[in-house]
């Protein structure tokens, strides 16, 4: 029976019914997410305002009191001083790019080498392959920073295999590619996105190339490529977001030297907020990492319409 057919009164008691019942699920689905969005209020979004009210201000860690906001609000100087008078940024920035251009696209293709070779049903395969994943798990950690600046030392073990005597970190030309090193080196993540990729494809394709007299390159480039298009797309801007965002590497094994030429830009962050303790200034910069990380982000979704091929797109004119 349709509404119409109903009492007035017996129709507005169902919508009431419907409408408590409505606003009690919908409680009950908040209370239960409520521990999220209280940690997400608390420390994420509150921080992120935070910053971008100091970021136009001079507050000092050890000079100002927040609380009594006893600070100046000085408009755009952090941003003109960024731009025109700190040459030191500009060389976190120079340093910054070099990093992602040599490391994200070196550990995208070793992580894909890798997970070719571990698409396989060969003994072991399943151990390989959470051993090469190991690393990406404790890569960011302290230990393997650590772990990894002995590994370079004057007389660590790559000097030790090499039969040299390079001092790593004290030369210009060096430094920054043991960073780099250290990125590829933390490859296990991508491996494991490109790996699901790879399974996904269909083997009846190369079994038809393969009889058709396609060698191994040719359906990598004409078969593998293509349909992987989509999870290499995934995994470079993942990791160009991350390679914006290294911080532990650099602190650690390099501090930023020699000449500031492995000072990445979230290290100098560091270094003007908690070091400098100009909070106001460091701001500032965050948030102009944030617009420069976006801003290649989108980048990369313009470009994808040129390189990205996905099954859904057949027959599209």
């Amino acid at each position: 029976m349709s509404n119409s057919a109903l009492p007035a009164t017996l129709v507005g008691s169902k919508r009431r019914v419907r409408a408590r019942h409505w606003r009690h699920s919908n409680l009950a689905g908040y209370l239960f997410i409520s521990p999220w969005l209280i940690g997400y209020l608390l420390f994420a979004l509150m921080p992120i305002l935070a910053s971008l009210m100091l970021s136009f201000t001079n507050y000092d860690v050890l000079g100002h009191n927040i609380l009594r906001g006893d600070w100046d609000f000085v408009g755009l100087d952090n941003f003109e001083k960024m731009f025109y008078h700190d040459y030191r940024y500009w060389k976190s920035v120079k340093a910054t790019l070099n990093y992602v251009v040599f490391a994200v696209p070196l550990r995208l293709m070793f992580a894909l080498a890798v997970a070719m070779l571990l698409n396989t049903k060969r003994h072991g395969v399943y151990f390989y392959r959470a051993a090469y994943y190991t690393p990406s798990v404790v890569g960011g950690s302290v230990a393997v920073a650590l772990m990894w600046r002995e590994i370079f030392q004057r007389d660590g073990l790559v000097n030790n295999i090499l039969g040299t005597e390079i001092y790593w970190f004290g030369n210009p030309d060096y430094a920054m590619w043991v960073l780099v090193t250290l990125a590829v080196w933390q490859f296990g993540s991508p491996m494991l996105v490109f790996l699901a990729g790879l399974r996904q494809i269909p083997q009846d394709m190369y079994e038809a190339a393969s009889i058709d007299g396609a060698n191994f390159f040719q359906r990598f480039w004409r078969i593998t490529i293509p349909l992987l298009t989509p999870i290499i797309f995934f995994n470079l801007v993942m990791q160009t977001i991350n390679g914006f965002q290294q911080f532990t590497q650099a602190f650690i094994v390099t501090g930023g030297r020699p000449l500031d030429r492995t000072l990445l830009y979230p290290l100098y962050v560091y270094n003007r907020g908690f070091v400098s303790f100009q909070m106001g200034y460091a701001s500032a910069m965050a948030w102009v990492l944030l617009v420069t990380i976006a801003f290649f982000t989108l980048i990369l979704f313009a470009s994808s319409r040129l390189w990205v091929y996905y099954q859904g797109d057949e027959g599209k004119s």
